[in-house]
């Protein structure tokens, strides 16, 4: 049996008993019996599986459905963006350029419909941003916990987990290129503007600061030198 066939129907397996993370699978013995497959068939399935986090091997104890996080997706785009970086290619931008698109694309939706709390929590995080930038501090965390709760307005848990793994791999790709830090600042004015816009109910508006925000990091990015291994 094909190795890509034998991890299909496992996977259809999970799918088709309902199996939520953490749940056991069964036994190495008896999914050699359901599929049909040789204890080595069956090993080498899980393993690849557990690289994709479908599934969890925990030796001793056995083999559980595993987490469905997307730190697969953000080591392989991670890791994509550096090695073309690293053959001259404009991958770092391409993948800010995919981060602009979705969420040039999201944030009028949210124009006049965020709650007054979600909308007070906003503005406490750009003021922290204020604070972290008057002190000289770092503002990645902040930044990044700014952008969750911006979307999380939209209650949709899979996007949430997706746009996370795109900030976290292009932030994460960021540090390693060392790319030209941004005058912290600017950072904030742009973070308020996008919240105002926001609040103001004007989708236009809306779509135009997060496209200000995004093509001021275009604009860095695109005099970032080539890196050297």
């Amino acid at each position: 049996m094909a190795a890509r066939d034998l991890q299909e129907r496992i996977k259809k397996l999970i799918v088709d008993r309902r199996l939520p993370s953490g749940a056991p699978l069964p036994t190495e013995p008896e999914l050699m019996r359901l599929l049909g497959a040789s204890r080595n068939s069956v090993r080498e399935a899980l393993k690849a599986l557990q690289a994709m986090g479908i599934v969890e091997i925990r030796h001793g104890f056995g083999t559980y459905v595993g987490s469905m996080s997307f730190a697969p997706m953000i080591e392989g785009l991670a890791f994509r963006t550096v090695a073309g970086h690293y053959r001259g290619e404009d991958s770092l931008l391409q993948l800010l350029e995919l981060r602009e698109a979705v969420e040039t694309g999201l944030v009028s939706r949210l124009a006049g419909r965020l709650a007054q709390a979600d909308l007070a929590e906003l503005d406490a995080l750009v003021d922290r941003m204020e604070r972290e930038a008057a002190e000289g501090t770092g503002l990645a965390e902040t930044d990044r916990a700014f952008h969750a709760t911006l979307y999380r307005g939209l209650d949709n848990v899979l996007l949430g987990e997706v746009l996370e793994a795109f900030w976290d791999a292009f932030h994460r790709v960021r540090r390693d290129l060392a790319a030209t830090p941004q005058d912290p600042r600017v950072t904030c004015r742009q973070h308020r503007e996008i919240v105002d816009a926001v609040r103001s109910g004007d989708s236009l508006r809306a779509e135009r600061a997060i496209r200000d925000h995004f093509g001021d990091l275009r604009a860095r990015l695109s005099h970032t030198p080539t890196a050297t291994p």
